[in-house]
């Protein structure tokens, strides 16, 4: 049976999202960046920003001089988590199996269907006709009998604003394309192919044997190989509800002393345990992502210890900003090996559980434990009243 994928697509949606409300941004060259350094990383662009050679990932200053009239808005997170939220609703309209890819990019799997909204190219258009009446957001649509070939359908558009590949046609779809449209190619393998074996389309990637694909793409030979023949068989999965506390920062100067990075680990460390406490909650894993000068990211994850929270005082649990810490620093020193400046570092907590409210028959708490609970607790009530920024601790200065 025939897969019918639905792929909707809302180009730089921080920035449509921001035009909704702000019709003069129409027509402007406008980019999303934080705004407090030069040094920021473009995070969305828009096309007519795209045309004056800006790019995702350039850094803010230099997108300036290359066009003046640059319109720059800093990421408003919260607005965009709900512009996703209402387009996640109209989406759960037609199935429960829909997927978001990243914000402004839905999947829908509408197979079986027809009797309920008719014929999947119709529901691409009637979901495209409502997010543009209701949320006033541009977009387009592909369909297509699975998730790769769908999206280079919504990418590539139509008059109609919907592209609908026929069943068992999707090699013939793809095969005129330029080979960077297939997922694990982009732009440096690309160059590659076309550099080092003249090839620059899907159809001559598909004509290729496995051992000249393995010199290329290594063990996601076989993988680009079914890709170039429209074959993806990758489900649509339904979105998981699973929340994160973060806190990230550039660097005001790139840095490489060891304390100093460590200091400003802590105080991301700081900020999320502060907003854990709000919460009520205990985290069981935490990661971290620094990056630098030279844009090389490095990510870790670690298992947090079911002693690094949980003190309970006062009907409240408490943490213990070190011992959240502490693990992340330790993966943060086995990671940090180049002697090269870090720009960027980010902090992330995540799988929740709510604290016991069962007391334990056998309490075992030190003298410092409960000191450290009772200090934690009033840190957090000294910020919650006059905001996060009042105290620091020490090395986070």
């Amino acid at each position: 049976m025939y897969r019918n994928i639905i792929h909707l697509h809302i180009p730089a949606f921080p920035i449509a999202v921001e035009r909704a409300s702000r019709p003069e941004l129409r027509d402007r060259p406008v980019a999303v960046a934080p705004l407090h350094s030069e040094r920021a990383l473009i995070l969305s662009v828009s096309r007519e920003a795209r045309r004056e050679g800006i790019f995702e990932g350039m850094p803010l200053g230099k997108a300036v001089k290359y066009c003046p009239d640059l319109v720059v808005l800093p990421s408003d997170r919260e607005r965009t988590a709900k512009a996703c939220n209402v387009l996640a609703g109209m989406a759960a309209q037609y199935t429960p199996l829909w997927e978001p890819s990243r914000p402004g990019h839905l999947y829908l799997d509408v197979t079986g269907t027809d009797r309920l909204w008719g014929r999947a190219k119709e529901v691409a258009r009637r979901l495209r006709r409502d997010v543009r009446e209701y949320l006033r957001l541009p977009g387009t649509a592909g369909v297509a009998g699975n998730k790769m070939v769908s999206s280079i359908a919504a990418r590539i558009g139509s008059s109609e604003g919907v592209l609908d590949v026929d069943h068992g046609r999707e090699s013939f779809f793809i095969a005129p394309l330029k080979a960077q449209v297939l997922p694990g190619v982009g732009h440096g393998r690309g160059t590659i192919l076309l550099e080092e074996l003249g090839i620059s389309l899907v159809r001559e990637v598909a004509a290729l044997d496995m051992d000249t694909l393995g010199l290329v793409f290594g063990r996601q030979a076989w993988v680009i190989h079914q890709r170039a023949l429209g074959i993806d068989p990758t489900p649509v999965y339904p979105p998981r509800r699973e929340s994160t506390v973060a806190d990230e920062v550039i660097l005001p100067r790139d840095e490489n002393d060891d304390g100093k990075l460590l200091g400003i680990l802590y105080g991301l460390v700081e900020r999320c345990s502060h907003r854990l406490l709000s919460r009520g909650l205990c985290p069981r894993k935490a990661g971290l992502i620094f990056r630098y000068t030279d844009q090389e990211e490095v990510t870790r994850r670690v298992d947090l210890p079911l002693s690094a929270c949980g003190h309970a005082q006062a009907g409240r649990v408490s943490f213990w900003d070190f011992d959240l810490y502490r693990p992340l620093e330790r993966a943060f020193l086995k990671a940090y090996q180049r002697r090269v400046r870090i720009r960027f570092m980010r902090v992330w907590f995540q799988d929740f559980s709510a604290p016991s409210s069962q007391l334990s028959l056998f309490p075992v708490r030190s003298p410092l434990s409960e000191k450290k609970a009772s200090a934690t607790l009033a840190l957090h009530r000294i910020r919650e009243r006059y905001g996060e920024e009042v105290i620091k601790y020490g090395r986070t200065v």
